[in-house]
């Protein structure tokens, strides 16, 4: 009855969204691939969904650049409207998108459902777009490519990018005598090394349930490197693969090594960062979007010597490179093809020529390659480490499955992730669960 109630709450809110946001544009639409309309700029407001925090740096950048647009198009203005929680934003930005009601821009992952939208004509080629804004060249290929479709097209543009590594703490595995695991098959033994220290081995997030669901990606990603999520999104792969069973195994053989800690999956995002920066577990599997809070003096100085990070490690026989593992642009931002008109063309030439420098001040990594990140005067030499490592990443991408899976079968896999480390379910009958809801939900 409560979820009815919520739901019952919740579509009001979207009616009401569609009306304002249906106000939104200005002509009657333009073709995908006529990035360069004819026609005089008129300003007015332009709205943009997004799903991002509202305090974050891309935000507060775009913020300012709005403004700066402003005072020589009076008239001019950017609503944002803002939903960080990624499933309610999810739900909006589905049920607008059926109702023809998306404003301008909007935020969107490469998914089934967003390609299903541009190949209907209603998203603006990104490609082009930066080319014919003469930017095509400025951004780094890894963000450019996780934003592309599997058919190599791009439609949204990148706003960030980031690294995912393993950060570990040099004392503790000095103590317990482990070194930094040389492939994935080293960590069981490396977490029973650790625990055997009284060490939580690796330190993790699991009420958001992403986390856990990032382990889940690596082992099929190192196998068959992204060929194998793009074909399980489509049914064309499974889970009974031997990527899927692999990965299978070795969640289930972390679980049975004790990797995470007890009453994981009630634990948050600051729980587990906190059981890391303590100096009470061992790893933490975070992106450099944490550099503020892991490699500046605001770490605690009781750790702060020794904390280091590794990256994904590769398995025998790896299909993908040491450089390869997960380094996400974020969720992208598109653009409507009915409502783009040269006032939406000219804010997002003067918009993208802007944002690199103005982003990366923040000390954040751009998806430029010509913007330099300033490191603040706080930081550790990790910090100015990952920066620099930032720019000798390979082209294959470990994609997070939670971006690319359908939301039923996403969702039924993080429960069911969870279900298998806690020792609940055996790797067959996880096997077994997922294919049935894969079959279920591929092509809804």
């Amino acid at each position: 009855m409560a979820k009815t109630t919520r739901r019952t709450k919740f579509l009001p809110i979207l009616a009401a969204a569609a009306l304002a946001l249906s106000s939104c544009g200005g002509g009657a639409g333009a073709d995908p691939s006529n990035v360069n309309p004819e026609g005089e700029i008129k300003p007015r407001e332009i709205s943009w969904l997004l799903s991002r925090p509202a305090d974050g740096g891309v935000i507060k950048t775009m913020e300012q650049i709005a403004d700066e647009y402003a005072e020589t198009h009076p008239g001019f203005s950017l609503n944002l409207v803002t939903t960080p929680d990624r499933p309610s934003y999810i739900q909006k930005y589905e049920t607008l998108a059926a109702a023809n009601k998306l404003p301008e821009l909007f935020d969107t992952d490469a998914t089934p459902f967003a390609q299903k939208l541009a190949s209907k004509g209603q998203m603006i080629d990104v490609d082009k777009l930066l080319t014919d804004l003469g930017l095509s060249d400025e951004y780094r290929e890894a963000a450019l490519n996780y934003q592309r479709f599997d058919d190599g097209s791009l439609y949204m543009v990148p706003f960030e990018f980031q690294l995912e590594f393993f950060w570990y703490n040099k004392d503790v595995f000095k103590k317990a005598g482990v070194e930094v695991p040389a492939s994935l098959d080293d960590f069981p033994a490396m977490c029973e090394a650790l625990k055997d220290e009284g060490i939580t081995p690796i330190a993790l997030d699991g009420k958001d349930q992403w986390p856990l669901e990032r382990y889940m990606s690596y082992y099929p990603f190192r196998m068959s490197g992204p060929e194998y999520v793009q074909k399980l999104k489509t049914g064309e792969a499974s889970f009974s693969d031997p990527e899927g069973k692999a990965a299978a195994q070795w969640l289930s053989d972390l679980g049975k090594a004790g990797c995470f800690q007890k009453g994981f999956s009630s634990a948050g995002y600051s729980d587990a960062q906190g059981l890391f920066t303590s100096g009470k577990a061992g790893v933490y599997n975070i992106g450099t979007w944490e550099l503020g809070n892991l490699a500046t003096d605001t770490l605690d100085a009781k750790v702060r010597d020794d904390v280091d990070y590794f990256t994904l490690p590769t398995i025998d026989g790896s299909a993908t490179a040491e450089n390869e593992y997960v380094t996400p642009s974020g969720i992208g931002m598109a653009v409507n093809a009915k409502t783009y008109d040269p006032l939406v063309r000219d804010f997002l030439a003067f918009a993208l020529e802007r944002y690199p420098e103005l982003y990366a001040s923040t000390g954040a990594l751009s998806p430029t390659t010509g913007a330099k990140t300033t490191v603040p005067k706080t930081a550790t030499k990790l910090y100015d480490q990952a920066i620099k490592q930032a720019d000798e990443v390979g082209s294959a991408i470990a994609m997070p499955w939670d971006t690319q899976l359908d939301p039923a079968t996403n969702t039924r896999l993080q429960q069911e992730l969870t279900l298998l480390v806690q020792g609940d379910i055996t790797p067959d009958e996880f096997v077994a669960t997922m294919d049935a809801a894969l079959k279920e939900n591929v092509g809804d």
